[in-house]
């Protein structure tokens, strides 16, 4: 696990306030929603909003959000690629 991937998990425990749910308890490529950690769209509304004030990046232009948002391995690919994107 990379250090990116471990500060968002702990980013969306602390933006959700899983307060049963340890950071080191989500795997990177277990699914954040349905059968996963059970998140829905506004848990998504959320996680997105806490990247961009995190990380200076914007999500709202991003083409097919959802595979984006599929699991932290996803998230910490897309917080990467808008990193070297928008700078």
């Amino acid at each position: 696990m990379s250090e990116l991937e471990l500060e968002i998990k702990k980013l969306i425990v602390e933006a959700l306030s899983l307060d049963d749910i340890s950071p080191e308890q989500i795997d990177v490529n277990e699914p954040l929603f349905g059968e996963g950690l059970g998140l829905d769209s506004i848990d998504a509304l959320e996680i997105a909003v806490a990247l961009e004030e995190h990380f200076g990046i914007d999500v709202s232009d991003e083409d097919d959000i959802r595979s984006r948002f599929k699991d932290v391995a996803s998230l910490a690919n897309l917080v990467r690629q808008l990193k070297d994107e928008q700078g």
